[in-house]
């Protein structure tokens, strides 16, 4: 805000030189040879009524002040002439003189006031659009961090439960499970901090979240998970894609057969397609929308305010089968976006 602030400074700055150097060259090739005088009194007049009245109307606005706005203004039209009137080169002996030239320069006085004006609305609209701007982008953040933030607990509770069990049997698995709960945490809370990440690091994570999630089946792995396409090339928002695998794991039966769950990733260009597919069994079919989860309206909430107009989610039910399908373009870096992400340990 601040450099909006010095912009408009500046701006003033450069008007006010160009119009002095303009008023200058006007009365130079008119012959006057008292143009000096004359050109920094007017410049002068110009300068006192102009920046009083835009400090009157800065210092004034809003309720209950107009009576002070409206005593100002009146004291600025009444001293408006006067910087003129004192530098003028010629004395002003009779009061008819004065009151010649007073009335001459209240028209411009009642111009400068005009501008005056002018600038300082300009000024309130371009600030004020700056500041809901920033407000409406800050609100957009924190709603983002906060259903960003909306994981279910109970997968963290019955991870550190499968733990638990894995540790007491001593289990050659617990230490790598250890391991993927901590690289799970430190993306959630760290790494996903970021705008965007790159792909192969919410790839990383999502399968830090499917092996952990596996802990509880005694089968072989119940997710077939494909990727097709270049990840390394791509750039996503983070935590997009665990919420769908998330609600696909609660609302499956609670037996899974290897291979179960279903889910491509496919990067074609900048467009990438992420679906899962789950089975329904005697479920009914109303996932995503159950207490526990982020809910079906919250994902779309959040993909309307990350990818507004670059996003479709599609979902598809089928007697024996429930398939979200999201697609996202825009997902290669900007050529700028050179700065490197933290990776996976």
């Amino acid at each position: 805000m601040e450099r909006i602030k010095n912009i408009f400074r500046l701006i003033h700055l450069v008007v006010w030189i160009l119009f002095g150097l303009l008023v200058a060259l006007q009365l130079s090739s008119e012959g006057d040879i008292h143009w000096l005088s004359t050109g920094a009194g007017f410049i002068a007049t110009g300068l006192y009524v102009f920046y009083c009245h835009f400090y009157l109307l800065t210092h004034t606005a809003g309720p209950g002040k107009r009576r002070r706005y409206l005593l100002g203004l009146l004291a600025i039209v009444l001293t408006g002439p006067g910087p003129f009137l004192l530098l003028y080169h010629k004395p002003l002996d009779t009061f008819g003189q004065w009151r010649s030239y007073y009335c001459m320069h209240l028209i411009s006085t009642a111009i400068f006031l005009g501008l005056s004006w002018l600038a300082r609305v300009t000024e309130n609209l371009v600030l004020n659009t700056l500041r809901k701007e920033q407000l409406e982008k800050q609100a957009a953040e924190a709603e983002l961090t906060y259903l960003k933030a909306q994981i279910n607990p109970h997968f963290l509770f019955n991870t550190l439960n499968n733990i638990h069990t894995l540790v007491y049997k001593q289990a050659p698995a617990a230490p790598a499970a250890v391991l993927q709960l901590a690289s799970l945490m430190r993306y959630m809370i760290y790494e996903s901090n970021a705008a965007t990440v790159p792909l192969t690091r919410e790839l990383d994570y999502l399968q830090d979240y499917v092996n952990l999630q596996q802990l509880r089946y005694k089968s072989s792995p119940v997710v077939d998970l494909r990727i097709t396409g270049d990840p390394a090339a791509g750039y996503i928002a983070p935590l997009l894609f665990v919420h769908l695998l998330e609600n696909a794991y609660k609302h499956s039966p609670a037996r899974l057969a290897a291979g179960d769950l279903k889910v491509r990733v496919d990067l074609q260009g900048n467009v990438l397609t992420f679906s899962v597919q789950n089975p329904i069994g005697n479920k009914p079919a109303t996932p995503l929308d159950e207490p526990g989860g982020i809910g079906l309206p919250n994902v779309r909430k959040r993909l309307a305010l990350l990818y507004p107009g670059q996003h479709t989610l599609t979902i598809h039910p089928t007697a024996a089968t429930f398939t979200a399908t999201l697609t996202v373009h825009g997902v290669q870096p900007p050529p700028h976006a050179t700065t490197p992400h933290l990776r996976h340990h």
